[in-house]
């Protein structure tokens, strides 16, 4: 709400500010000229002028000043309304936490039990139709076939990569290609590989890497054209890669490394050998992790 009135209190002073640089601006032209042109008596309906104009731009000030403020009370009479709500309910349920231990009898102690789950279940109502646990909101969804007809099989997009340029990298597992589709979507160029490409990497504006079974293929794009360029080779397989900061993340079945650009391992973040692909599952997490909090590594 503070962040709202400063808005609004800085958009007035703005537009408010302007006409009476550009008003004071023109009266000191007129005036220039007048005096100029004709004699020290025209001096006055510009000074007449000048003050009227001065009464209209305080009206004005005034009448956008309380309409903003209608506005603003607008804005925050929902905001208000739930506030109140999160106090009262807060307030309920903390008396009823102090007052459960001391009630004494079955009937008070059951009455007092359902009267606080009544409340919980109110409070819980209340928070997921005005607070969403959702990190990500869906704006739109859009369909589009990326199949080719050298395609050998059903697409089955196991990456996808967005280039700066707004293109975007899918890699298709079952074909064991790397498609590019251009700004509409359509696929403009693409690269076969042996392997499966399971995930990719944005490394630089023109460079991605991809995770296959047991090595990381590097790939350029440049002018709408794929190209391979270096790869790494593993000793385990690659079912996950993520960059930050110039070193890649790359999980295995059961296990997160972490490896500098030229592909020297510097170090095994985590593993669990309880189940087969423990590395993907928990791995992923980390991944999306360190390129949003870099500090973890």
């Amino acid at each position: 709400m503070m962040s709202l009135k400063v808005s609004y209190k800085e958009h007035e002073r703005l537009i408010v500010d302007g006409l009476r640089v550009n008003i004071i601006s023109y009266l000191r032209e007129c005036e220039t000229s007048t005096v100029n042109t004709t004699h020290e008596h025209m001096q006055y309906p510009i000074s007449e002028m000048r003050e009227g104009i001065k009464n209209l731009l305080a009206d004005f000030e005034k009448s956008t000043i309380k309409e903003k403020k209608e506005e603003l009370n607008l804005k925050q009479a929902p905001l208000k309304v739930v506030r109140n709500s999160c106090i009262r309910l807060h307030y309920e349920l903390f008396h009823l936490h102090v007052a459960i231990p001391k009630v004494l009898g079955k009937e008070l102690s059951f009455i007092a039990s359902k009267k606080c789950l009544e409340n919980i279940q109110q409070s819980d109502i209340f928070i997921k139709e005005n607070f969403s646990n959702k990190v990500f909101t869906v704006n739109g969804k859009s369909v589009h076939n990326v199949k080719m007809p050298s395609d050998s099989d059903t697409c089955w997009i196991s990456a996808v990569c967005a280039l700066p340029n707004g293109q975007v990298l899918v890699a298709d597992c079952i074909n064991k290609r790397v498609k590019l589709l251009n700004q509409q979507y359509r696929v403009v160029s693409h690269l076969d590989f042996r392997g499966n490409p399971l995930d990719m990497c944005l490394i630089t504006p023109t460079e991605v890497a991809v995770a296959m079974y047991g090595k990381v293929q590097f790939i350029t794009v440049s002018q709408s054209q794929l190209a391979k360029g270096r790869k790494l080779k593993l000793q385990h397989s690659c079912r996950g890669i993520a960059h930050n900061q110039g070193d890649l993340y790359i999980c295995s079945d059961t296990a997160l490394y972490k490896f500098t650009l030229s592909g020297k391992l510097v170090c095994r973040l985590y593993e669990d050998l309880s189940a087969k692909y423990t590395g993907k599952n928990h791995g992923g997490f980390i991944l999306i992790t360190c390129v949003i909090c870099t500090e973890i590594f």
